[in-house]
This record gives C-alpha cells, structure tokens and sequence, in this order.
C-alpha cells in the first residue's frame, strides 16, 4: 500500500482487516468500520486507504476535495442504510486533538451515547476542535481555474 505508515493502527486495519475490526465498506479509495469506543447509537469511521495525518495536511486541490466528499458519501451511505430514523453528523478532530494520526471522518446517528460525549465533538473555533466535514469541504474547495 503506497503512503503506509508502520506504526499507524489504522494502516495496519487497511492492509490487514482483524475479526475484531470488521469492514463495513470497503473500495479502491477508503475503508469503514466501528469505532471502537461508540460515542452514539452508531459511530461509523471511514478512513483514506492512503496515509494522510490530519486534516492540516489537505489542500485546496480536486483530489483532496474529491477525496473527503467521497468519504462523507460512504459514511451518509452506511448511516442511511443503518440508522435512517436517526440525525446524523459527519466531521472531524483536528490537532492537537485528533487521537490518532491518520485521517479519519466520525459519523454520528445521533444522539451521543452517554450525552457528555458531544463535548469530544465540539468546534473550537480558531483553536481546532471538531470540524463538520461539510466546513472542511468549504475549506479545501479548489479555487476556480482562471481561464
């Protein structure tokens, strides 16, 4: 796999899925599966197959945008299909409080479970935080080509 990382678990779940960590999509770009400490009724990652830190390290570039839209769509998929009932929510941790460094989007059906766990999933403003991923789709959307 081009861009792994040894020492990174969720490499590690790319390359060689456990039956403790079950995938619940998996194509050319991104896997998903449970987290493993649920903060809702379903608590869905979906994570690039490529080793990207944080999402300080993406860009406004078509591949980057292409990217995290396409892993909110596998996420809006499995929470669709798993929880339709439920409100969802779609984002990410940003350093320094990201847990583990490789990308990973969080997908929520709500409500969090036990309820003090909405404090992880907070923005704090320009200190980080939690971003929704439709704000960091705003973010690294690729200025127009001039032409």
């Amino acid at each position: 796999m081009a861009g792994a990382n040894q020492a990174c678990i969720f490499c590690q779940i790319v390359r060689n899925p456990t039956s403790t960590t079950r995938l619940l999509h998996n194509d050319e770009k991104v896997v998903a599966f449970q987290d493993i400490k649920p903060a809702a009724q379903r608590h869905y990652l979906v994570i690039p197959k490529e080793h990207i830190p944080t999402v300080r390290d993406l860009k406004r570039r078509d591949e980057d945008y292409s990217l995290v839209s396409h892993m909110l769509s596998v996420g809006q998929e499995l929470l669709q299909k798993d929880a339709p009932q439920s409100i969802h929510r779609f984002g990410f941790h940003q350093p320094p409080f990201n847990s583990v460094d490789h990308l990973h989007l969080h997908c929520f059906a709500l409500p969090f479970t036990p309820r003090w766990k909405a404090i992880k999933y907070k923005s704090l403003g320009p200190f980080g935080g939690f971003i929704e991923a439709a704000a960091l789709l705003d973010k690294i959307r690729p200025l127009p080509s001039k032409v």
